[in-house]
């Protein structure tokens, strides 16, 4: 996973305090980043991945069985999310941000 992130610039992450990030001082180690963790029950200190959770939900709502989710549908989600525009990034989309890839028409 850190190989496909090292082209990324990052500074910081803020991640909460979940299993899934028991390796985060190789994740920070590979990216030169600092990394942080939210306070319990701050969700405030990540608003974006809280922005995100909700962006996501509005595909796949709360109490979804995701055991019943295809890879094909997750990445559908993906490819919409990446391709919507952000306030926070200057109204560009993260794929034109981070990947430098521009705005496409999506079609279904």
């Amino acid at each position: 996973m850190t190989t496909q992130l090292q082209s990324l610039e990052v500074k910081t992450i803020t991640s909460d305090n979940g299993r899934e990030f028991a390796r985060h001082q190789e994740v920070a180690a590979q990216l030169s980043a600092d990394f942080y963790f939210a306070h319990p029950y701050s969700s405030w200190e990540r608003g974006a991945n809280e922005n995100t959770n909700g962006l996501v939900r509005q595909y796949f709502p709360k109490k979804s069985d995701f055991s019943k989710i295809t890879d094909k549908q997750i990445n559908k989600v993906v490819e919409r999310l990446n391709q919507r525009p952000r306030k926070t990034l200057g109204y560009k989309t993260p794929n034109e941000v981070f990947f430098k890839l521009p705005l496409v028409a999506l079609t279904t």
